[in-house]
């Protein structure tokens, strides 16, 4: 199977499709999101990760408009715990660090740690992973990674420190990115939906959801970019009986502009 990841190998997006789909695998490494659904829709990959939301800080709302604009169809999803380590060339210690490189979203759930260390300056780069094999590439001394422990032992770098995010219990929610096709277990869904302009509307869309004994697990607004100060909504369900989800979303219909289906998987929560 071909994989299109965030990422380069060693990166958390790596981890994510060893841990769903086997180490067997073909990856396609990107730099950017934007790379992956097209990947998908042209044939080069079988499927896309992307990160969807972090527990700590929230939605990842570039990635939900990705989906949207796509014609691709969430078709799973995996939690991972986030653990972060630094780690430098063989033999460097934390005095002769001067930089640490990392992805933005790591600099800032490991910034605490470095208060200790203001000697260190700390710098955003494009991906965790891809600054560890940049070190050993180059033999960069006095600079140090933020990356997972698996990007140390691939690239050959020593982990000075582990489990530096500022809160221990830290997950990303990942979701798998696929052409449009009938799931073999359904238990959740993900929606887009917009409102009708009139008043308590999404009080109707939830009392729906609640006749039908659907779980509403998430719900995310995003601006509707041709519509200033207007909204779509992104919607997570949970339910065990098809047939009610199903009646649910029928009603739902009803009471909403648009609704639109952006997957329906097996729940991977746990």
């Amino acid at each position: 199977m071909k994989i299109a990841i965030q990422g380069i190998r060693g990166s958390y997006h790596h981890i994510v499709a060893e841990n769903y789909f086997g180490q067997d695998n073909a990856f396609l490494e990107c730099m950017t999101f934007a790379e992956m659904p097209s990947l998908v829709l042209n044939g080069k990959a079988d499927v896309a990760v992307m990160a969807i939301e972090n527990s700590i800080a929230g939605a990842i709302l570039p990635n939900y408009a990705l989906i949207d604009e796509s014609s691709l169809s969430i078709a799973g999803e995996y939690y991972l715990p986030i653990h972060h380590n630094l780690m430098v060339l063989q033999g460097q210690k934390i005095e002769d660090v001067k930089e640490v490189y990392s992805h933005p979203m790591a600099l800032l759930q490991c910034r605490k740690f470095f208060n200790r260390y203001p000697h260190i300056h700390l710098v955003e780069d494009k991906d965790t992973a891809e600054v560890a094999r940049r070190i050993q590439e180059e033999q960069l001394k006095g600079v140090a990674a933020i990356a997972s422990s698996l990007a140390a032992e691939i690239y050959g770098l020593d982990i000075l420190a582990s489990e530096i995010q500022t809160i221990k219990d830290n997950h990303t929610r990942f979701v798998i990115l696929k052409k449009k096709e009938t799931p073999t277990v359904l238990t959740k869904a993900s929606l887009k939906f917009v409102l009708k302009d009139t008043s308590g509307s999404l009080g109707e869309v939830l009392m729906e959801l609640a006749k039908h004994q659907v779980n509403l697990s998430k719900i995310q607004s995003l601006p509707i970019i041709e519509k200033p100060w207007e909204y779509a909504f992104f919607a997570d369900l949970v339910f065990e009986d098809v047939q009610e989800y199903k009646n649910a979303l029928k009603d739902i219909n009803a009471k909403v502009s648009s609704c639109k289906i952006l997957g329906e998987y097996q729940n991977n929560y746990k």
